[in-house]
């Protein structure tokens, strides 16, 4: 009684096929891993963007306007007053209106002051205004 032959007659060759069965199921599995988190992952804003064909994204130019606890303002690294920060900006607005203005400000100003900082900046013709932070220390 031979166990597992089922009368078969065959010689002790190896099997050449490959069992597709398991490589199907481990796909299928990432399958439907895909079809779960794939709604995670998109976007909570959905836009409906207009296409364009040959536009260049171009990395913008910045400016970097600071404000300190005294309220002394700064135009890159050198100190400045608001008449003078409001021509160098509609300078460089009449150059590129895209101009980003990077504003840091002391945790101690006041936000009125702020405020007004961004309204100077504003009509300068400048729209682009990003509020530079620090990271927090690692704990």
């Amino acid at each position: 009684m031979s166990f597992g032959r089922l009368g078969r007659e065959t010689s002790g060759r190896p099997m050449s096929d490959i069992n597709m069965t398991p490589l199907i199921d481990v796909m299928l599995v990432l399958l439907v891993i895909f079809i779960i988190t794939a709604p995670l992952i998109a976007p909570a804003l959905r836009l409906d963007l207009p296409q364009a064909e040959g536009g260049v994204a171009d990395v913008p130019e910045f400016v970097s306007v600071a404000i300190d606890r005294d309220g002394t303002l700064f135009l890159g690294d050198a100190a400045i007053d608001a008449e003078q920060l409001a021509a160098r900006l509609a300078d460089t607005a009449k150059r590129n209106p895209r101009t980003e203005v990077q504003l840091r400000a002391d945790r101690a100003v006041p936000y009125g002051r702020v405020a007004e900082l961004i309204d100077l900046v504003q009509r300068a013709g400048l729209s682009r205004v990003g509020f530079v932070t620090e990271a927090p220390a690692a704990r």
